[in-house]
């Protein structure tokens, strides 16, 4: 339990100075790679299992998620929730392909 603490605090803290930087966070980031992974990992079965419907509930621009950096701290938390095992590259890249798709941060 405290290493989860320690993870999701270190999260916390990373997605906070990402904040500041915008939508900038996705500038390189392999959107290719984000889908597979999208795919791969099923998120949106996990997703609709939550939210019920087809899943994209869960997706609330104007909600809790109100930044780039919080939404690539969101995908970290099911990264570490989930024990998905992804690079911080790969969070990225999901992160970025939600952008794109769901939130339009710029």
């Amino acid at each position: 339990m405290r290493s989860l603490i320690i993870v999701l605090a270190a999260s916390l803290a990373c997605s906070w100075s990402q904040a500041q930087a915008g939508a900038e966070i996705f500038r390189d980031a392999d959107l290719a790679l984000g889908q597979r992974l999208i795919k791969e990992h099923r998120c949106a079965e996990c997703h609709v299992r939550k939210v019920g419907g087809d899943g994209s509930a869960l997706y609330k621009p104007m909600g809790r998620v109100n930044t780039a950096g919080l939404l690539r701290g969101m995908v970290e938390q099911c990264n570490t929730e989930l024990s998905l095992g992804l690079f911080p590259e790969e969070v990225t890249a999901v992160a970025a392909v939600l952008n794109r798709d769901h939130y339009r941060f710029k």
